[in-house]
């Protein structure tokens, strides 16, 4: 499970998630990407699900690169706890999605194969996902 070796607070407010991401919203080391189109929190359980539903598809060949991490705690309080005293306890992790991020990455097999891999990957993903690849981000900076 992915989380933080160190952390400077251990308890985060929750945030917002608006407007788009401007940072890893392109393929940057393999073929293929899963970018995400709305915004949403992905848990450490659920990368590594996704994870390991793409690279049992591809029956562990070619690459795959994971480029989001959980960097946020999300804190729970018991169950069956009075009001007040204090902020919860973290129970897990989250990594902060916005529309536009690519979030895995996968390159050394043939379209087809990625795209369903991709696909099986984006069924164990709480927000909706779409396919890209590389040459198609290049051939529109290109016509810009």
């Amino acid at each position: 499970m992915l989380m933080p070796k160190r952390v400077k607070h251990r308890r985060q407010f929750r945030g917002r998630m608006k407007g788009e991401a401007h940072k890893g919203n392109k393929v940057a080391y393999g073929e293929y990407g899963l970018q995400a189109l709305e915004c949403g929190w992905i848990t450490s359980n659920q990368i590594e699900a996704a994870r390991v539903a793409m690279t049992r598809f591809v029956k562990r060949g070619g690459k795959v690169w994971v480029d989001i991490f959980p960097h946020k705690p999300v804190t729970k309080k018991p169950a069956e706890t009075r009001m007040g005293s204090g902020k919860g306890s973290p129970e897990y992790w989250v990594a902060v999605v916005k529309p536009g991020r690519v979030m895995f990455e996968m390159a050394g097999v043939p379209e087809d194969i990625a795209r369903e891999a991709l696909r099986l990957a984006s069924h164990k993903l709480p927000v909706k996902c779409k396919f890209v690849r590389k040459v198609d981000e290049v051939n529109a900076d290109e016509s810009k």
